[in-house]
C-alpha cells in the first residue's frame, strides 16, 4: 500500500471519505476585473463559497489546482493567470487556513502524510489538463476516496480534463454543475454530457447537504 493510499484512508477511518477537487478558482477567472472572467461569475462564485464552507465544516480535504503561465516581461501569448500577477491568485474564499502550495515544475515528489498534515494542497500547473503535470498526476492517481467532488473553472476545458482523467483511473466523480464557471455555454453543456456519459454524476450545490 502506497503512502498516498494510507494518508487518505487514515483521514476518516470510521466513515465515508470525500475529497473536494477545486479547479482553477483564480481571480482572473472568477472576478469581474479578471483577464478571463467566466460568463456566470457572480452565481458561480456564490456557489463555490458555499461548497468551501461545507468543506471546512465537514473537514473535507481539498486538492486545488491553479494555472500559472510565464509573464515574459509582458510579452506572453497568454494574458491570464500570469506568474506574479494578482489575477493568478486564488480567490480568498477558496483558501483554507491549513494549506500547502507546490510550484509547477517537473518533479513528482510529495510528502507521504501531506493530507494528514494539511487540509488543502494547492498544485500549480502550466497547462489546462492537470494530468500533464507529474506531481498532480501522481497525487490524483494514487489518492483514494469514496468520491471526488469537483468544482471550479472552466467547464469546457480544465474541469472536463480533470473529470475525464479521474474517471479513466477508476475514480467515482461527482460534479457540482452550478459551482462551475465557463466561457462558452454551448461547449460547457457538451462537456457535461460527455463527462456524464463516461460515468460522472451531475449534482447541484443543494445536494451537498446530503453527502455524508
Amino acid at each position: 500500500m502506497t503512502g498516498s493510499l494510507k494518508m487518505i484512508l487514515q483521514l476518516h477511518p470510521n466513515r465515508r471519505c470525500h475529497l473536494l477537487i477545486d479547479i482553477d478558482t483564480q481571480k482572473d477567472f472568477l472576478l469581474p476585473t479578471g483577464s478571463a472572467c467566466v460568463r456566470n461569475q457572480a452565481e458561480v462564485l456564490a456557489k463555490i463559497r458555499r461548497i468551501m464552507a461545507w468543506a471546512r465544516r465537514e473537514n473535507v480535504p481539498v486538492i486545488s489546482t491553479a494555472e500559472v503561465y510565464p509573464n515574459n516581461n509582458g510579452c506572453s501569448e497568454i494574458n491570464y493567470c500570469l506568474d506574479g500577477t494578482d489575477g493568478q491568485r486564488k480567490v480568498p474564499c477558496t483558501l483554507l487556513q491549513e494549506r500547502v502550495s507546490f510550484p509547477a515544475d517537473d518533479k513528482n515528489a510529495l510528502p507521504a502524510d501531506i493530507l494528514l498534515a494539511y487540509k488543502q494542497v494547492i498544485l500549480h500547473k502550466r497547462c489546462i489538463d492537470p494530468f500533464d503535470e507529474l506531481r498532480i498526476e501522481r497525487l490524483l492517481s494514487e489518492v483514494q476516496a469514496d468520491d471526488f467532488v469537483l468544482i471550479g473553472t472552466g467547464t469546457e476545458d480544465a474541469v472536463r480534463a480533470t473529470a475525464m482523467g479521474l474517471l479513466q483511473r477508476g475514480k467515482k466523480v461527482r460534479i457540482i454543475v452550478d459551482a462551475l464557471g465557463s466561457h462558452n455555454k454551448r461547449e460547457a453543456k457538451l462537456a457535461l454530457r460527455k463527462m456524464q456519459a463516461k460515468g460522472a454524476k451531475l449534482i447541484k450545490t443543494k445536494d451537498v447537504a446530503f453527502i455524508h
